[in-house]
């Protein structure tokens, strides 16, 4: 993939998928003012309004008043600028990222609503309006998505900075904000019950665009914190080496457009000031895509009697950078420290890492060594790899083949959306799919999925509960029909999006538990179909495009995929995932590769099936962005 900074790709983030809420707000809109949904509609929607008008009482008229004014322009403007002076002003250190997410929701919120009322033209109900009607659409709600955008934004900053029971009393009490102020635009005879929902879900979605923008990857209580959790996690080991002696060699390899020189030079001092002095820096090339990795690993030291012991690899690149790095170091020992320089960096921000490279490097050297999982993939015209984030097929892996890497350049990974919109009426292919030696189930999709780990960017869960130290391979068939059927899936996305995680894992683990599903879990009305396990083979009827870690493979109608589970030594600020992780245990420095899995404690030594047992081949792929 091609490399930009942190900050232009947020940039970059923001002026995509506001468009993307403005098109898919203004198709709302259109389809609730067209036949024949408004046949079906407006006979209920006129019930609901009559009725209210018909219960109105001098108190009802008072309190429902008192939330149109709070919900109103000029109360929102004010509470939003008190409350961003406030992030700014009070005692400790400023709150930018805070204070810029709540006045960017409100004010994109705002606009999104000036142009949907635009281009949608949607009467107010036909009964005594209790306030001015102001000249724009019924469609949707501005005072609702307003106070969704201000106090739903307010609620989210409550959840991660605030503890205890005033967290819970706070959230509460700020999420009941919204339907409180669209009931009141019902009651008052201002809004359609679908005009309330139409506000709700604008608020709900610049409050998911602009936290993806503003907040993504940031700790909830600071680095503090942070630096106390990595020191009583139980799974972390010592983050300096033993004895006390000094630091070992690190190799740094380094993706000449992802880590420019100016970064590099950033990286260097934060390795000199942890000890790191003993460093070999390498390029990677589109025929190295790990640089001279391997050869520096087993490199002999100058009287050619032993070999020189590597204790740290960096990687400064992207997510296929990361995975070449891996895929030498898997196995070994050595410890691999990630620098997110690349596009998409899924990898760093599934296991918590900043995304500032230079940052993730000095709290991941700060931090402690995890065993996390790495996924390997064959198949037909396909060499043996390893991947540490996703492999896929499909819609997928077209999307990936076919951005343009000018767009990449100045878009991120917001190009990829572009490259989607050629292949959204690709048509579905036959897949059967093998879960750890069950039997053969058959289906229809239109992309498949496996995964190591499940958060795509912008928050969204795209294989919810996988963790890159479970253990497993995740697995999920993409599969909507029809425009209802996108609207279905992208709203379920959506929606896992902004709710708690701490359900999803726990669900998927009682039904893996049942041998008979081996872990099959459909959910948006069928578009989504979910397995895990840790062998995977997949057949498809045809040839299909192919992609690990964001990087093309040549087109195949075979996947089979295993998981490699804590092979790989990773540093990191604090342990992957909601809960402790394996402990990881150092072993010796080696250069062979094993002809055995490496495996979890307490899991069965299994052999890698025979035609992977040969030494993985470097790719020819430009690998690191």
């Amino acid at each position: 993939m091609t490399t930009q900074t942190d900050a232009a790709a947020r940039r970059s983030r923001l002026l995509v998928l506001v468009p993307a809420q403005v098109s898919l707000m203004v198709g709302l809109g259109l389809l609730l003012t067209r036949d024949p949904l408004v046949n079906l509609l407006t006979p209920m929607e006129d019930r609901v309004s009559r009725a209210f008008a018909a219960d109105r009482a001098p108190v009802a008229d008072a309190v429902s008043g008192v939330l149109s004014v709070l919900a109103g322009t000029e109360s929102i403007v004010a509470v939003t600028l008190l409350c961003v002076a406030a992030l700014l002003l009070l005692p400790g250190s400023p709150r930018w990222a805070e204070a810029v997410f709540l006045g960017a929701s409100v004010a994109v919120q705002s606009a999104v609503f000036l142009v949907v009322t635009v281009c949608v033209q949607r009467p107010r109900p036909a009964v005594p309006h209790l306030d001015a009607a102001p000249p724009t659409s019924s469609f949707p709600s501005g005072h609702v998505g307003a106070s969704v955008a201000l106090f739903g934004g307010l609620a989210l900053l409550a959840l991660t900075r605030l503890r205890g029971p005033r967290q819970y009393v706070a959230v509460a009490a700020l999420l009941l904000v919204p339907p409180l102020v669209g009931l009141s635009r019902l009651y008052r005879g201002m809004h359609h019950p679908t005009d309330v929902v139409g506000g709700l879900v604008n608020g709900a979605l610049t409050l998911l665009v602009v936290g993806s923008v503003f907040l993504a990857g940031r700790s909830p209580h600071g680095a503090e914190e942070n630096r106390s959790r990595r020191r009583s996690s139980p799974g972390a080991t010592s983050a300096g080496p033993p004895d006390g002696r000094a630091a070992g060699r690190v190799v740094v390899v380094r993706h000449p457009h992802a880590c420019d020189d100016r970064l590099a030079d950033r990286v260097r001092a934060v390795l000199e000031a942890h000890g790191h002095r003993d460093q070999r820096w390498t390029g990677t090339t589109v025929e190295r895509p790990s640089g001279e990795l391997a050869e520096t690993c087993s490199a002999l030291a100058p009287d050619g009697a032993a070999p020189v012991p590597v204790d740290l690899v960096v990687a400064c690149g992207g997510d296929g950078t990361v995975r070449a790095c891996a895929d030498v170091v898997a196995g070994t020992g050595i410890a691999l420290a990630v620098v997110p320089c690349g596009t998409g960096n899924l990898l760093a921000r599934n296991l918590g890492l900043p995304l500032d490279p230079a940052t993730a490097l000095e709290e991941a050297l700060g931090g402690d060594c995890f065993g996390i999982d790495v996924g390997r993939v064959w198949g037909d015209r396909l060499r043996p790899a390893r991947f540490t984030v996703m492999a896929g097929a499909g819609f997928d892996a077209a999307m990936v083949r076919d951005a343009s890497p000018r767009l990449k350049a100045r878009l991120g990974w917001a190009a990829y959306l572009l490259a989607a919109a050629r292949h959204l009426r690709d048509p579905r292919t036959r897949v059967s799919l093998r879960v750890d030696g069950g039997r053969r189930r058959r289906h229809r999709a239109r992309m498949v999925v496996v995964g190591n780990v499940g958060t795509l960017q912008g928050g969204v869960e795209l294989l919810p509960g996988a963790r890159a130290d479970s253990g497993r391979l995740d697995v999920v068939l993409f599969d909507p029909e029809g425009a209802a059927g996108w609207l279905a899936a992208t709203g379920h996305l959506i929606a896992r999006a902004l709710r708690p995680r701490s359900t999803e894992p726990r669900q998927m683990a009682r039904t893996a538990a049942d041998p008979a599903e081996a872990g099959r879990r459909s959910v948006a009305g069928g578009a989504l179909t979910y397995y895990r396990g840790r062998r995977i083979d997949i057949r498809f009827a045809g040839a299909q495009p192919r992609e690990i870690d964001g990087e093309t493979l040549t087109d195949g109608r075979r996947l089979t995929l295993e998981t490699e589970p804590g092979a790989l030594r990773i540093r990191l600020p604090r342990a992957p995932g909601s809960t402790a992780t394996r402990p990881d245990v150092p072993t010796p420095h080696r250069t062979a590769r094993s002809d055995r899995v490496p495996r979890a404690a307490g899991a069965p030594d299994r052999p890698v099936p025979p035609d992977v047992l040969a030494p993985l081949a470097p790719r020819h792929t430009q690998s690191g962005s």
